[in-house]
C-alpha cells in the first residue's frame, strides 16, 4: 500500500511558468490591437491550448475559426518558447521536494497540458533527468480535465494510479488527476482552489517525502 510515484504538474507547480504565459498571451493580444481582460486570463490557467485559445478570441472578439485559432497558437508558442529560452523560476520548495524524492529512488513524472516542444525548452530549467517520464498535452488523444493524462504518467511508470500523488495548482489539472484515483496535492498559484478531495496547502516548501507517503493511505 506504499506510495509508488509521484506525478507533477508543470506549469506554476514546479516552476512559475505560468507568469511566462501571460507576457505571451498579453503580447499577443497587443499584437491583435486589443487587451485581453484579467477573467479570461483566469479562466485560462489549467486549460489545454485549443480551450485556451477559444477564451482568448472571444475574449477578444477575434474570428473564432480553426485557421484564426491556429495563427494565434503558432505566434503565442513561438513567444513563449523564445521566454522560456531565457530561464523559469522555480516554485518555492519544487527543486528541493524534487532532489529529496529523487534522493530516494521514488518515480517521477511530468504531467502537462502545455505541447511537448515547449516542455523540452521548460526542462533546460526543470531538468529532463528528474523525471522517468513526461507526458505532454499533445501526447495523449485527452488532456486535462480528463485523466487520461494521469492514467498515462501512470502506466508509464509502472504504478497504479491510485498509490500516486498528483501536485496540481489549476482546477483542470484537480480534476484531472482526482479522476485518475490519485491522491491530489494542491498548491495553488495563480487561482484559487476548492479544498474538497484534495490536500491543500499553500507552498512546497511545505512538503517533504514522508508528507507525501501519508497522502497515500
Amino acid at each position: 500500500m506504499a506510495m509508488q510515484a509521484v506525478l507533477f504538474d508543470m506549469d506554476g507547480t514546479l516552476v512559475d511558468s505560468e507568469k511566462v504565459w501571460e507576457v505571451g498571451l498579453n503580447e499577443l493580444s497587443a499584437h491583435y490591437d486589443r487587451t485581453l481582460s484579467a477573467r479570461a486570463r483566469r479562466a485560462m490557467v489549467g486549460t489545454n491550448m485549443s480551450d485556451s485559445m477559444r477564451i482568448l478570441h472571444d475574449d477578444l472578439g477575434l474570428p473564432a475559426t480553426r485557421a484564426a485559432m491556429d495563427e494565434s497558437v503558432v505566434w503565442l508558442e513561438e513567444r513563449v518558447k523564445e521566454l522560456l529560452r531565457e530561464g523559469v523560476p522555480w516554485r518555492p520548495g519544487a527543486k528541493e521536494l524534487l532532489a529529496a524524492l529523487r534522493a530516494e529512488g521514488v518515480p517521477l513524472a511530468l504531467v502537462t497540458a502545455t505541447h511537448r516542444h515547449l516542455v523540452d525548452v521548460a526542462l533546460l530549467t526543470i531538468g529532463a533527468a528528474n523525471f522517468d517520464a513526461v507526458v505532454a498535452g499533445d501526447e495523449v488523444d485527452e488532456t486535462k480535465p480528463h485523466p487520461m493524462p494521469y492514467l498515462t504518467a501512470a502506466r508509464l511508470l509502472g504504478a497504479d494510479a491510485t498509490r500516486c500523488v498528483a501536485v496540481e495548482d489549476s482546477p483542470n489539472g484537480i480534476r484531472s488527476a482526482r479522476a485518475a484515483g490519485c491522491a491530489v496535492l494542491a498548491v495553488p498559484c495563480e487561482v484559487e482552489l476548492d479544498p474538497e478531495g484534495v490536500t491543500l496547502i499553500g507552498s512546497l516548501l511545505d512538503v517533504d517525502v514522508d508528507y507525501l507517503r501519508k497522502l497515500v493511505g
